[in-house]
């Protein structure tokens, strides 16, 4: 009988044992997903909007930053000065750079002065040739100078002349834009750069009215003497 309570009680205890076991085995491996679940509850998701900013801040703390002295600042002052001043009133960047500004300045003004001499030819040209025209729709007495003309080789000069008076607009444009690059282009090349001992070389430009004769302008269909210009480039 006490060999039976004794089988009892070893069976008990190594029941006891089995079952306790499993039990903390789970408890542990519950307690192990709730910390990692608070942990990933504790770290915020970064969002795209984040991490570019986070990657352009990356970025720029990586670029190199670059110290300017205080004669290079002077210099491109110097620069900026120039061409805005032309762009402001045109020659007063060649006078600002100085050097041939002389030459320079009434050279802009007279390239200027010119295109608007021929835009005004040539739309009092083309408003003649339209009152031609109109004259003869109308039935009324024309130009005499007119007289014997067909009426397509007036039309061609009519055309002719308004292309010129618009293609004047298109070159005033020009010069004047021609003067704001001179002043960047004369100051850069005065302030940064001296290449040798060598003179350089100096190419001269000249824009001037010139007046063609019609027989040189009769295949445009022309019949008086058309003002045009000319442009004349010379090498030292």
């Amino acid at each position: 009988m006490s060999l039976f309570f004794a089988l009892f009680a070893v069976l008990m205890v190594q029941g006891q044992t089995i079952d306790t076991i499993p039990k903390k085995q789970i408890q542990t491996v519950k307690t192990d997903s709730l910390k990692q679940k608070s942990a990933q509850d504790t770290v915020k998701k970064e969002s795209r909007k984040e991490r570019k900013k986070r990657e352009k801040e990356e970025a720029k703390a990586k670029e190199k930053v670059v110290f300017k002295d205080s004669t290079r600042l002077a210099i491109e002052a110097k620069n900026r000065q120039a061409w805005k001043r032309s762009l402001v009133l045109p020659g007063w960047g060649q006078y600002t750079n100085g050097g041939v500004w002389w030459i320079k300045v009434p050279a802009i003004y007279g390239g200027l002065l010119s295109t608007v001499l021929v835009f005004d030819f040539n739309n009092k040209y083309y408003k003649e040739l339209l009152d031609v025209l109109k004259a003869r729709e109308d039935g009324r007495a024309e130009d005499p100078f007119y007289q014997g003309r067909s009426q397509e080789a007036i039309i061609r000069a009519k055309d002719n002349a308004r292309r010129n008076r618009d293609l004047m607009v298109l070159l005033t444009l020009g010069v004047y834009g021609l003067n704001v690059a001179e002043a960047y282009i004369d100051s850069m090349l005065k302030y940064r750069w001296t290449i040798g001992d060598e003179k350089p070389k100096k190419t001269a430009f000249s824009i001037g009215p010139t007046l063609m004769d019609a027989s040189l302008a009769s295949g445009s269909y022309t019949f008086k003497p058309t003002v045009g210009l000319k442009l004349s480039m010379k090498f030292n």
